[in-house]
């Protein structure tokens, strides 16, 4: 797990105050018990992205006992909603505001400059302030997974994939998929919808039955609703969860899913605040850190795909694989990464170009 770098404090009540006024002093000395809050851009019963930010939250409250308070805001909508949310909050007196969507960044900047006296910390996003920090999974890490699967297990070499937002998270997931599926196969194919929303079960269903009218015979989604996996299996296609295990829903069609793991940086965040030692800190996990796992894969899998998955799991954890070395060509076929290269972390985090084999 990320380490959070402890903040040298100063010492001496006097230089305290004359530095920073007793506001700081207060921080520095800790708490005993926080008041966290987390806003959340769909219900807590999505079964997905949602869900499992509300299930670190949980972890939290299991962790730290009656030395963290929480509460939480569902189906907030990104943009103007969620900077009026995030503003009450702070005004309710939490100490810290875990701000879950890409879409919240904005709102949480500016909310955070007006509350210098509390915490917030964005998932997702790339923008800081001096009390506003970052944190993300390496969810590309999973797609690699998926894709090994996809192109193994297609009969028709077609991939649909049900996604949300053309932002750099979302496209890196697709172009990580597509890779690895056409490390198995060449020729695979992956066809892009967009939803342009986050959670909308009739959107996201519908759009996962024009990917099969295409052809497909494997839905991925960077949704969160259960919805594709459903239409999946109706089908007879295989499919994959959204941020945590959606077997329930889809028994036949759900071969696995990335799940994603948020309470060991909540319970770390909160207890660097209790501590008094909490600084914005820059944090992307991924399986290595125990931010992305996959949840148990389907009995149905033949042994082969279930080996090959493991592999590119067992590979990641251990730093010898990364989906993202070259060569790597765009979609019109042209050389993006050179062999041998590996994009820099950099660079992923503003991706806004596609790989061949990506249809959009």
């Amino acid at each position: 797990m990320f380490q959070i770098t402890r903040r040298r404090l100063l010492t001496g009540t006097a230089s305290l105050a004359a530095l920073s006024g007793l506001g700081v002093a207060a921080r520095a000395q800790g708490k005993d018990k926080v008041k966290a809050a987390f806003i959340y851009v769909g219900p807590v019963g999505d079964y997905g992205y949602s869900f499992a930010h509300d299930q670190g939250r949980k972890f939290l409250e299991e962790k730290l006992g009656d030395k963290v308070e929480t509460s939480f805001v569902e189906s907030v909508a990104e943009g103007p909603d969620a900077e009026r949310v995030l503003r009450q909050l702070a005004q309710a007196g939490n100490d810290i505001i875990f701000a879950t969507s890409f879409g919240f960044m904005n709102p949480t900047l500016k909310v955070a400059k007006q509350f210098p006296n509390v915490k917030f910390e964005h998932a997702t996003g790339y923008q800081t302030a001096p009390n506003m920090g970052i944190y993300n999974s390496r969810f590309y890490e999973g797609r690699a997974v998926l894709g090994t699967i996809a192109a193994m297990m297609s009969k028709t070499g077609k991939g649909g994939y049900v996604a949300s937002f053309p932002i750099p998270e979302v496209v890196m997931g697709i172009n990580a998929f597509t890779l690895a599926a056409r490390k198995i196969n060449p020729k695979f194919e992956t066809q892009v919808v967009w939803v342009n929303s986050w959670y909308d079960p009739a959107k996201e269903a519908d759009a996962a039955k024009a990917l099969l009218d295409q052809g497909a015979d494997v839905i991925t989604q960077h949704t969160d609703s259960p919805a594709p996996l459903q239409a999946a299996e109706q089908r007879g296609a295989i499919a994959f969860g959204q941020a945590w295990d959606m077997q329930s829903f889809a028994p036949n069609a759900h071969m696995t899913a990335i799940v994603d793991h948020w309470g060991p940086h909540y319970v770390q965040s909160v207890q660097a605040v209790l501590d008094g030692t909490w600084k914005p800190g820059d944090v992307w996990g991924g399986m290595k850190e125990d931010f992305v796992e996959m949840s148990p894969f389907n009995p149905k899998m033949p042994e082969d795909v279930k080996a090959a998955a493991q592999k590119i799991v067992d590979e990641t954890k251990a730093g010898t694989y990364s989906v993202f070395t070259g060569p790597i060509n765009d979609q019109s076929g042209t050389e993006k990464i050179a062999a041998g290269q590996v994009i820099p972390d950099a660079d992923l985090l503003k991706m806004n170009w596609y790989v061949e084999g990506v249809k959009s």
